[in-house]
């Protein structure tokens, strides 16, 4: 059994019948005024994979939102391996690159730093605070919403009006996250990672079952939730440009494609892809590829990394 597969049953995260189960992030405070986090300029920095589709939601909102200048950014190998997630002066993978706050070999040095006796998962992304050397938050569904706002009075106007959790949409919002969530965010993780086939079959099923229902919800539409970008696209986002690349083949969600099985969620995925260098410059495919196939010896114990398909996107 590999060392990453019997982690995830010892931290109990795949179950005794064989399924995936995520535990939740650990970390969770926010940045607002009056808080123990103040929104101040160039005060946090941002640690993420680009492989990560967590991670990679943090990485779109904060482009969004132009905080280019108000969080730094350090991206670690995709090669996940026995310590975690490395820095680039432990594993020089093209487009990795080093800690430049501390000189970290791992991710999980930062977490050892902020908690000396942590005891949960060295995940990302991680938000740090630089003035006070610890981990504001390391769950991205709350970290995209910190940046969503947290900045906006220090922001161009442009920037500020931007809102993707707008008061008006945020039941409908709330009640797609949830079910996105469960069945094709986590559901791909669930199919990919389940040991039995049973526990597949649980999760592979209602994860096309929703992809069915997203198709009927994108038909005639650009956006998920009313008529504008709202993190429920984000959201869905990653997980859609990884399908075609590692889900259909790595993780055996092969029942349908996206560019062959799905017009109106492939026609979304271009749009936002195309359209918007947020979403495109945060989507390295060679990153997301190598970590999937190199990282879980589980499931490709050769580290073989698939050639196709060609192209990664296909044109608009």
């Amino acid at each position: 059994m590999s060392s990453y597969l019997s982690d995830l049953i010892k931290t109990k995260v795949i179950s005794e019948e064989g399924s995936f189960q995520r535990p939740p992030s650990s970390i969770r405070d926010v940045i607002q005024k009056g808080g123990k986090f103040e929104p101040e300029k160039d005060r946090y920095h941002l640690y993420v994979s680009y492989a990560c589709p967590w991670a990679t939601r943090t990485l779109i909102v904060r482009k969004l939102k132009g905080l280019e200048d108000f969080v730094g950014v350090t991206v670690v190998s995709p090669r996940l391996g026995q310590d975690g997630w490395p820095f680039a002066n432990v594993d020089d993978f093209p487009g990795a690159e080093k800690d430049p706050l501390f000189g970290s070999q791992h991710i999980k040095d930062l977490y050892f730093r902020a908690k000396p006796n942590y005891e949960g998962r060295f995940t990302v992304p991680v938000l740090w605070d630089k003035k006070t050397s610890t981990i504001v938050n390391n769950e991205s569904s709350e970290i995209i919403r910190i940046f969503n706002t947290a900045f906006n009075d220090q922001l161009p106007a442009d920037k500020a009006k931007i809102d993707l959790y707008p008061e008006h949409l945020r039941k409908d919002i709330d009640e797609i996250n949830e079910w996105v969530y469960d069945t094709v965010n986590n559901g791909v993780y669930k199919s990919g990672f389940a040991t039995t086939q049973r526990a597949y079959e649980a999760a592979v099923i209602p994860l096309f079952e929703s992809l069915d229902k997203l198709e009927k919800i994108l038909t005639g539409k650009d956006y998920l939730v009313g008529n504008q970008l709202t993190e429920a696209d984000v959201r869905l986002f990653v997980t859609i440009i990884r399908f075609d690349p590692v889900y259909v083949g790595h993780f055996k969600c092969n029942i349908r494609t996206i560019r062959d099985g799905y017009p109106a969620i492939h026609l979304w995925l271009r749009k936002l892809y195309w359209n918007n260098p947020a979403f495109s410059s945060t989507a390295n495919f060679e990153h997301i590829k190598t970590h999937y196939y190199w990282s879980h010896t589980h499931i490709n114990p050769h580290r073989i990394v698939p050639v196709g398909p060609v192209p990664d996107i296909l044109p608009l």
